[in-house]
């Protein structure tokens, strides 16, 4: 008989099949909706020539996950979340499908996208919680850290990559662009159907106030999750220097197209090849003074950017400002996903994606009004201060996320 002891579960999250066709499918979507929104950009303001109308298409993506913050979470506590991002892809589809057939709209006729833009804002909505709180039913907690750090690389690949894809089909045909996003989401759903249903412990209290308002009631409860969270909000909120890149790149460093372009993929270059870094090299102790000093660090290198007169200092800044970013981002999320209850980690990552929604549009919207009235430099330099600040009041506010030195709550 053999003495041997039972291997223990992978910490890469690749050793898993479910996962593998997880961050697959979330590669495919990141693609198909990095290369929409920029066509559909595109083509309302070609067509309208109305920059205010550009505003509501973000308006219409966002509002549907704030109104429906309640309900969404809650379904994914309740039904299957494997398949309700297979519905939500099919009528993502739809959307793409409405798209090809609105291509040849005038001015006047604009109005059905916006529809559509609400529909697909609708099908994100129940998209985010049930996706956000798949990952942990597919991989051992021992796997978790690294399954959000390899699935936020495949986003970020898709967010730097995407919108120069979309423009150059684009610039073919409108409808070519539109048809690319909706062959990528086709193959998501094969994808996301080839997962092995999970298993999910499924929420069956009855629908009551007390049970749509168990993701506040628990994040409110629980100062390690509650300090995670509000920290991500108001350190993205004193964010928003990559909203004003454009008036960066022509006013402060004198610089073209081509060097926005660079500007632009910084953050996100940084924050793959951080992801690559934590791959191999996870956070395993001190995991909340690590989350306080990159919040901090990410306020000190928006300073750095802030400050910048040429274009060689300002882009490793901000791909340091990315690099910054994906260690806090792994960190909170990781320490979320396993404090949180299977049977309500749907409804708080409602919450959490509604929160990071809001404090990002908010944080453009302070960037800009700041920039408006005193410049950009100082607009810039004072969020960098700002999520400085952030980071030493909230270790201050909230010792017990600041103390922990595991992220597994099991190592606690």
């Amino acid at each position: 008989m053999s003495s041997h002891a039972p291997s223990e579960p992978s910490k890469l999250a690749f050793s898993y099949l479910g996962f593998r066709f997880f961050w697959l499918t979330t590669l495919l979507v990141s693609f198909a909706v990095q290369i929409m929104s920029v066509s559909i950009a595109w083509q309302i303001y070609d067509v309208t020539g109305n920059a205010f109308l550009l505003g509501l298409v973000g308006l219409c993506l966002f509002l549907p996950a704030l109104l429906l913050m309640l309900i969404t979470g809650l379904t994914a506590d309740r039904f299957n979340r494997r398949g309700i991002m297979a519905i939500c892809l099919t009528v993502e589809l739809g959307c793409a499908i409405a798209f090809l057939t609105l291509v040849n709209v005038e001015a006047h006729e604009v109005w059905p996208i916006f529809v559509v833009l609400v529909v697909l804002g609708t099908a994100r909505a129940f998209w985010g919680p049930a996706a956000q709180s798949l990952a942990p039913n597919l991989v051992p907690a021992e796997a978790l850290s690294n399954a959000i750090t390899v699935n936020a690389s495949a986003w970020q690949f898709a967010s730097i990559t995407g919108p120069a894809v979309g423009g150059l089909l684009y610039g073919v045909a409108p409808g070519f662009a539109f048809g690319t996003g909706a062959a990528l989401l086709i193959c998501a759903v094969v994808t996301v159907l080839l997962i092995p249903r999970p298993a999910q412990r499924q929420s069956h209290q009855a629908t009551s106030l007390e049970t749509i308002f168990g993701g506040f009631r628990y994040i409110f409860s629980n100062k390690v999750v509650l300090g995670a969270i509000s920290l991500d909000m108001f350190a993205v909120l004193m964010g928003g220097a990559v909203a004003l890149l454009p008036v960066y790149t022509k006013d402060i460093l004198h610089a073209g197209p081509m060097e926005l372009g660079l500007l632009r993929a910084a953050p996100g270059i940084g924050a793959i090849l951080m992801a690559l870094y934590l791959t191999r090299f996870p956070v395993r102790d001190h995991a909340g003074k690590i989350l306080f000093i990159f919040v901090g660090l990410f306020g000190a290198f928006t300073v750095i950017f802030g400050l910048s007169t040429t274009v060689w200092l300002s882009i490793p800044a901000l791909a340091l400002v990315g690099a910054s970013d994906m260690v806090s981002v792994t960190i909170r999320e990781t320490i979320m996903q396993l404090w949180t209850p299977e049977e309500v980690r749907g409804r708080v990552n409602a919450v959490n994606s509604v929160f990071i929604g809001a404090s990002n549009e908010l944080g453009e919207f302070r960037a800009g009004t700041v920039a408006h009235f005193i410049g950009p430099v100082p607009a810039v330099v004072i969020g960098g201060f700002g999520a400085i600040a952030v980071a030493v009041i909230w270790s201050r506010l909230f010792p017990q996320l600041r103390q922990q030195r595991h992220i597994d709550k099991r190592m606690a």
